[in-house]
């Protein structure tokens, strides 16, 4: 069993025991399931095109920067023009928290993406009653029907579907319904980057899709690379949060952009 296969089974026990304790009409009377969404599609035309991601830990490589505080970071991140937020939500291998996202909902006026394994129709109602405005559909834990079904349901709750790729079997997952697709650079069961790989899948979707280099992106080079191929967006995460001060490490990388 590799780790994403790992993730997964726990992802589905994990929803098991959140639907025990609070049910789906509950998570549609919290205060912020009925909000108006900001939409990542929209923001990613201007600023920076970057979403930048809060992440404490991963698989790949363990504790990343677990002393800062979620709002602070983002805040920053807002200040120095970020298009988007990430917010990793797995607790067991991410060290994520929906507090991470009701936190700093309040305080920012960027679009949060909820960064989770999406696997059952509970968490689309889970992401919506946090505040989120985008989801990620993962095609490597999803099949093309599931990805099709997710799509209307989020879009049912005014969400927006961000669908991460890795290879070129899984572009049959894309449907014109997709708002964003994001290629990752990383190979989710090797960990290995390749960024000319997520070029030449690019290349083969539909030329109007929004595109968001996910992972694997660590330095204005590479960036730049990435911009000049035509890619919309840019998730980074690690090489902000790596850093003592991610806010400022992010201010002094967005000043560096040329293109």
């Amino acid at each position: 069993m590799n780790i994403l296969q790992t993730i997964i089974q726990r992802k589905k026990e994990e929803v098991a025991l959140s639907k025990a304790k609070i049910s789906v009409q509950e998570l549609k009377d919290s205060d912020f399931f009925g909000r108006e969404k900001f939409s990542l599609k929209e923001s990613l035309k201007s600023k920076t095109g970057i979403i930048a991601e809060f992440k404490r830990q991963s698989p790949s490589k363990g504790i990343i920067n677990n002393q800062v505080s979620p709002l602070e970071v983002a805040t920053a991140y807002e200040n120095f023009g970020a298009s988007g937020i990430s917010i990793l939500t797995d607790k067991d291998f991410f060290g994520g928290s929906f507090d991470d996202i009701l936190q700093i909902r309040n305080h920012i006026n960027i679009p949060i993406l909820r960064k989770d394994f999406m696997i059952d129709e509970y968490q689309f109602y889970e992401a919506k009653s946090l505040g989120a405005d985008v989801v990620l559909l993962i095609a490597a834990c999803l099949s093309p029907d599931q990805v099709m079904e997710f799509t209307e349901l989020s879009h049912e709750l005014g969400l927006e579907v961000l669908l991460e790729i890795h290879t070129k079997e899984e572009l049959q997952h894309f449907n014109s319904k997709i708002d964003l697709v994001g290629i990752n650079n990383r190979n989710l069961k090797d960990f290995k980057v390749d960024l000319q790989h997520s070029v030449q899948l690019k290349n083969q979707l539909p030329k109007d899709v929004l595109s968001v280099a996910e992972s694997g992106i660590y330095s204005i080079e590479d960036f730049t690379y990435l911009k000049t191929k035509g890619f919309d967006g840019f998730l980074m995460g690690e090489y902000f949060m790596k850093n003592d001060n991610p806010a400022e490490k992010f201010k002094n990388f967005t000043n560096n952009i040329k293109v």
